[in-house]
């Protein structure tokens, strides 16, 4: 790997650090209302990206030159996908899938993103997956299983947490198609603006109304937070990172999420974790280590230039909402 290879790796596994270590925190916000929390949540780290946008358009690399960072039709249909899918819908389909699902089986199947996105990537630029790519992916998968560890789930269940899989998938190969042309600040700023509508109708179509409140002090924290380092922070990392590797490479580094999440845990519980969750960290490492040196077929996204194709997730996604609506960590 090059310098900007390494740079982009390091800002992807900061993305992922950042919102898996931030699960704990999730869990002071379990008594306000999850879907208006997040609406908040959206609504001021859109707030601040889109200043970001204004003020620093350099910040987080830059789309094509001439253009203004204003996106055509195509591009805000595409946003809006990103919204309605990779935050609105992912945030639903958990909501659903948690009375139904254990959060280790919700998380497990989430998990299998790496994977999805390995072998989705080269299929939608009409080429074929590395293989090299789609083993390592397998192989994060299998260590990120290991991580989280078993439960039980119905149908209901089982369904609920394939579509949030889905929009976890969607998150990043939708944003991989604006990212050439508008750059990280913007395809961020764009596409939180977006979910805000879509998760307040969400909102008032499950009756959260009737349960609106101002936060607690600690309550307007939390959320502050969540908006300023796991949502502004982390989604220009990640976006950053992805612009540049491709959706193939940086897809691998979602298994870096639930890591996080299980070092914190046990950092804060003052133990180690169980030999279980500790193999499945190394196996994590190892898929890792095979997938960064591998060679992505991917076209470079961080040319102007580039084609505007879905080339990645992370999401770094909310996955603290696993942790938030059930009050357990992934341990």
């Amino acid at each position: 790997m090059n310098t900007r290879d390494i740079r982009a790796v390091l800002l992807c596994v900061a993305g992922m650090a950042i919102v898996g270590s931030s699960v704990s925190i999730s869990q002071l916000i379990l008594d306000y209302p999850p879907l208006t929390g997040q609406t908040l949540r959206y609504a001021l780290a859109a707030v601040v990206l889109l200043a970001i946008a204004r003020w620093f358009p350099q910040f987080g690399g830059t789309g094509q030159p001439g253009t203004g960072g204003r996106p055509t039709r195509r591009e805000w249909g595409i946003l809006t996908a990103l919204a309605a899918t990779g935050l609105a819908a992912f945030n639903a389909c958990i909501l659903v899938a948690l009375p139904h699902a254990d959060p280790a089986v919700v998380g497990t199947v989430i998990g299998a993103a790496p994977l999805g996105l390995a072998l989705i990537g080269p299929l939608l630029r009409g080429g074929r997956p590395t293989v090299r790519l789609v083993v390592a992916a397998g192989i994060v998968v299998a260590g990120t299983a290991g991580v989280h560890g078993s439960g039980r789930a119905d149908p209901i269940g089982l369904l609920a947490s394939l579509g949030a899989f889905g929009g976890e998938i969607a998150f990043s190969l939708l944003a991989a198609a604006v990212l050439p042309r508008l750059g990280a600040v913007r395809v961020a700023a764009y596409s939180c603006a977006l979910a805000v509508p879509l998760l307040l109708l969400s909102a008032v179509a499950v009756g959260e109304p009737t349960r609106w409140r101002l936060p607690t002090a600690v309550e307007g924290a939390t959320l502050g937070y969540l908006a300023g380092l796991m949502t502004v922070v982390a989604f220009l990392a990640w976006f950053t990172g992805l612009r540049h590797l491709g959706v193939e490479r940086a897809g691998i580094l979602v298994g870096l999420m639930p890591v996080a999440t299980l070092v914190t845990a046990a950092i804060q519980a003052g133990r180690l974790p169980d030999p279980g969750q500790s193999l499945g960290v190394l196996v994590v490492a190892s898929g890792l280590a095979i997938g960064l040196t591998a060679r992505s077929t991917a076209t470079p996204t961080d040319t102007p230039t580039a084609p505007a194709h879905p080339a990645h997730p992370a999401h770094p996604v909310d996955h603290e909402v696993i942790a938030a609506q059930t009050g357990q960590t992934r341990q």
